[in-house]
């Protein structure tokens, strides 16, 4: 299986996402996609609310992580076909930091898989955010699931 790349430089554009749906459209044994975004929350912590966070990760080790869930998705799920996608450097609330993308043949299969993979991301992968507060203070983010 040849090893992706999964880091992109700042947010995750729409235009990336509808590009990365559109290539797929000439996969006929494709019966089902799903999508999982995960967005920037303007969440509210001490009194100060998160304005974005600043991705950093390890990034050969958090590559390393990312090939190992992406064989243990196809080895567990049937799937045709996956893309995982995470920000690094700065990414404002509201804006796209997590973009994973699965197809399968039936529905059923991407529903599981999309979740399962999403929840290994989270909990394996050495990717850390510090959320940056609107008074530029800033916190280290914990992952939850």
């Amino acid at each position: 299986m040849s090893k992706k790349t999964v880091f992109i430089q700042g947010p995750i554009s729409s235009e990336f996402i509808g590009q990365s749906i559109a290539k797929h459209q000439s996969k006929m044994t494709i019966g089902a996609h799903n999508i999982f975004l995960g967005q920037v929350r303007a969440d509210e912590i001490e009194g100060n609310k998160v304005s974005a966070i600043e991705y950093t990760a390890y990034e050969e080790m958090a590559n390393e992580a990312m090939d190992a869930i992406r064989e243990r998705a196809f080895a567990q799920f049937d799937l045709i076909c996956m893309h995982i996608y995470h920000s690094l450097g700065e990414v404002k609330a509201g804006e796209i930091c997590l973009f994973v993308f699965v197809s399968a043949t039936r529905r059923k299969q991407v529903y599981e898989a999309t979740e399962t993979i999403v929840n290994w991301i989270k909990t394996e992968v050495p990717i850390f955010g510090k959320e940056i507060f609107e008074n530029s203070t800033f916190t280290w983010k914990k992952n939850s699931l």
